[in-house]
């Protein structure tokens, strides 16, 4: 006994006739459906190339798209020749042209002869499919899809909505029951000539000519009603990806294919040469045969899907970004932000890296100057100093600091006078450590020699800024490690909360601070409140800051005449 073949065709018809030739050059029939659209041109070369070999021919043409009836009527126009032409064939074996032979066509032959009554064709019911995208598993079923998806989308969607809302059901014909499965099956000549040949085709045509998608269901429903035995499974090796789009093997799938042990494969890339080579040279067929098994490439597949979908933690990607929560990790490694330690501590940059294994940065998001280690104008992975092309993308320019020198912690200063667009990201980034000196800000304005009238009014700036900033650090949202102090608790015992600090970011390396970083000088830091009081502006962040009952009477001449400017 034989089996045909049935191809689909509508380009690379080059490899097309390389498969076809392969396959009737070892006596088997093969009938070809080559889609409309291609030109005449194309059509006559590809129907010349194979005029030598009396057992290929060409059948009735659609103009075929995808998700349309007109993809199952051409199966059907391929099918009926090959019955009324090839009555030796007692298996058809559904093919596309971007499908190529793994195996042997006789140990195809023998696995089939030993299976003479068995249709391999996918077919599962609705309920138990989950490759399905947009959201239609039965209403694929029960609305009607006149127009299509992929030329008239807006069309489509909008039919789809109007039938919802007014509650249309297609009635589905009697002993029908709608399955789903791969397009590409092996069925035998009994059960193709029941399809066919039924009374009830026309009922069964007109049904499906308005199922969307109906490739993937038209012959594996009506299977179920004539088949004497179905094997649920294709001998065409496809693979998909999240979207529902097929992989694409090329030559570096070699191996990968030889290890699936199955009869097809698709889709194969067309300029695969080593593929082709390979698979179309003719081979004696193994002592024992080898049961088809894909699952054995399953695993790479999986991950090359997780890969895509969910990426290496840090790493963004065209796949998943921009897309909200589609990151796997915010960021590439932990870090930490330090909020006010720089104002309250002369270089406290330098000191801290004494003590971190890590790299110690600047303001990153000062509104003037991004402030690398060192001063570098530039950093990893070719991020510049540059704060206008940072405030591009500040999200991306964090995230790609990270990512460029994971491995390294990474630590940089932060303020109510930088960018904030990044609040909400860190908050919620597990691998954020954020540590707030709240009220600190105002040193810098303390030892300002501004007209007081403009500190009081960068004052009421920076601590609106912080107060919204530290709603946020409270938020339930929040997964970073925060420890929030203001001024004055920071003051009753630095060294403590300097050393936890230090211990968090290098637990393993703990070990006790030799020295403290040098504080600036707030004598006179409370009555700088008081007036910041007195002038209607009111601190809340600072803590209880009591001003000097004696103060030095030339810091008050000082404070005096700053506050008269």
């Amino acid at each position: 006994m034989s089996v045909g073949f049935v191809m689909m065709c509508h380009t690379a018809l080059d490899r097309a006739a390389e498969v076809a030739r392969h396959w009737a050059a070892q006596d088997a029939p093969v009938v070809i459906h080559v889609d409309k659209r291609v030109s005449a041109s194309a059509y006559d070369g590809f129907v010349a190339a194979l005029a030598d070999l009396p057992n290929i021919s060409f059948c009735e043409r659609f103009a075929c798209e995808w998700g349309t009836w007109s993809l199952v009527a051409a199966a059907q126009a391929g099918a009926e020749q090959m019955l009324d032409r090839h009555p030796e064939a007692r298996h058809v074996f559904l093919a596309s042209g971007s499908c190529l032979p793994l195996r042997p066509l006789e140990e195809l032959r023998a696995y089939l002869d030993a299976r003479p009554w068995t249709d391999f064709i996918e077919s599962v019911t609705t309920s138990e499919v989950g490759w399905t995208q947009g959201g239609l598993d039965m209403e694929r079923f029960t609305l009607r899809f006149p127009f299509s998806w992929r030329k008239h989308r807006k069309l489509f969607d909008d039919y789809v909505a109007f039938q919802r809302k007014i509650g249309f059901q297609r009635k589905i014909p009697d002993g029908l029951v709608p399955h789903m499965g791969s397009q590409w099956w092996c069925l035998t000549r009994k059960t193709l000539i029941a399809i066919l040949k039924d009374k009830d085709r026309p009922l069964y045509d007109r049904y499906f000519k308005k199922v969307w998608i109906p490739d993937e269901s038209y012959f594996q429903s009506l299977a179920r009603i004539y088949a004497t035995s179905i094997e649920s499974r294709s001998l065409t090796l496809t693979k998909f990806d999240f979207q529902g789009k097929p992989h694409i093997f090329y030559d570096d799938h070699l191996q990968l294919l030889r290890r699936s042990d199955c009869f097809v494969a698709r889709k194969i890339w067309p300029k695969a040469d080593r593929l082709y080579a390979t698979f179309l040279k003719q081979r004696k067929p193994a002592a024992k045969i080898a049961e088809p098994n894909p699952s054995k490439i399953d695993r790479l597949f999986t991950k090359a899907v997780e890969r895509r979908t969910r990426g290496r933690p840090g790493l963004y990607m065209q796949s998943r970004y921009p897309n909200r929560d589609h990151e796997n990790g915010k960021t590439a490694g932990p870090y930490s932000v330090f909020q006010g330690f720089s104002d309250l501590y002369e270089n406290y940059e330098g000191w801290l890296s004494k003590y971190v294994a890590g790299r110690v940065h600047g303001h990153l998001f000062d509104k003037d100057q991004v402030a690398f280690s060192g001063h570098d104008p530039m950093f990893n992975g070719c991020l510049g100093d540059s704060p206008e092309l940072r405030d591009y993308a500040p999200r991306a320019f964090l995230t790609n600091l990270m990512w460029n020198s994971r491995g390294e912690r990474q630590c940089y200063m932060f303020s109510p006078r930088d960018n904030q667009a990044l609040n909400w990201f860190t908050a919620t980034d597990p691998n954020a450590q954020i540590s707030v000196i709240t009220g600190a800000w105002a040193i810098p304005l303390y030892r300002s020699t501004d007209p007081f009238a403009t500190v009081r009014k960068e004052a009421a700036r920076l601590q609106k800024i912080e107060l919204a900033q530290l709603e946020i650090l409270r938020s339930m949202y929040v997964k970073a490690r925060i420890r929030l102090w203001n001024l004055q608790e920071f003051l009753e015992n630095p060294m403590e909360h300097l050393q936890i600090i230090i211990d968090e970011i290098s637990p393993r390396a703990a070990r006790r601070l030799a020295e403290a970083p040098q504080m600036v000088d707030l004598s006179g830091f409370g009555q700088f409140l008081q007036n910041l009081k007195n002038q209607g502006m009111q601190p809340q962040l600072m803590g209880d800051f009591s001003t000097v009952s004696t103060p030095d009477p030339h810091a008050t001449r000082r404070r005096r005449s700053q506050f008269l400017k």
